[in-house]
């Protein structure tokens, strides 16, 4: 029994980025840090899941965040679609969360918890009672998970379980990913493998003939800037969404850099 993200998951592939060809990691993309906040994890709350797609989690391939694909990306098969409660229009892209089924007959024995990432949106049905079938209808808190993240907390054959649920630390291998999109004159930015918080609330980015240029939130995990940076290195700013965290990851793209390339950082978020 899926929830009504399924389709308009798919349909929101437009924002999608292709998939990840190469990953450039400059010598000198880091930086010296002037504070570290630490993301801890935050208070139980209740919630239900549903899933969607199968065993394979081919229809959660990329999703309203931009992630692309899902695998080659380092994300697999722990992910879920956030109802626009949770999504915040995006800016949860990213974020980790710790769920277990209650209080069911469907949950598995001692209510084990998989941790998630959200990389996809379970949109309002409104053609469907909020109790019945339009289980992201506002303000409902629900998650539409990969079928194999259900499978770890519940028999799937229920469809729909109560859950508890939490904001967990993100832990990533590595530091943060750009992966580029746009034209000479607009620059669009996906930002991946976010430690800590997993969000991004605000990114600015540095030619080497500029000073800081605001980049503005597209969608999902993807930022932009309209100006000609091409032939420049580039550096970041970006600041965590939940506990405001700044890094700066510098001269992470070099003067060459290529739309369609994914260039890493050695930084990330704690």
């Amino acid at each position: 029994m899926a929830a009504s993200g399924i389709s308009w998951g798919l349909m929101l592939s437009i924002f999608l980025v292709g998939l990840l060809s190469e990953i450039v990691i400059p010598a000198n993309a880091g930086y010296a840090p002037a504070r570290r906040p630490v993301f801890t994890p935050g208070a139980y709350r209740n919630a239900f899941a549903t899933f969607y797609g199968d065993e394979s989690a081919s229809e959660t391939m990329g999703g309203a965040c931009g992630y692309g694909n899902l695998f080659s990306n380092g994300y697999g098969t722990t992910t879920a679609a956030l109802s626009t409660v949770l999504f915040k229009n995006g800016y949860a892209c990213g974020q980790c969360f710790q769920i277990r089924c209650v209080n069911s007959k469907w949950c598995y024995k001692g209510s084990p918890a998989v941790t998630i990432t959200a990389t996809n949106i379970c949109p309002p049905n409104w053609n469907q009672d909020s109790n019945n079938g339009g289980w992201c209808n506002p303000p409902r808190e629900h998650f539409d998970m990969a079928k194999p993240a259900f499978m770890k907390i519940a028999v799937w054959t229920g469809g729909i379980v109560p859950v508890s649920y939490r904001r967990v630390p993100c832990f990533r291998k590595g530091g943060l990913r750009f992966q580029f999109q746009g034209n000479g004159y607009w620059l669009l930015v996906y930002v991946m493998n976010v430690g800590g918080g997993g969000d991004i609330a605000t990114m600015w980015v540095k030619g080497t003939k500029t000073g800081w240029i605001n980049m503005s939130h597209n969608w999902g995990a993807s930022y932009q800037a309209f100006a000609t940076l091409g032939g420049q290195a580039l550096t970041f700013k970006l600041t965590s969404y939940t506990n405001h965290e700044t890094v700066i990851a510098t001269n992470v793209a070099p003067s060459n850099w290529q739309v369609g390339m994914t260039y890493q950082s050695r930084v990330n978020f704690h």
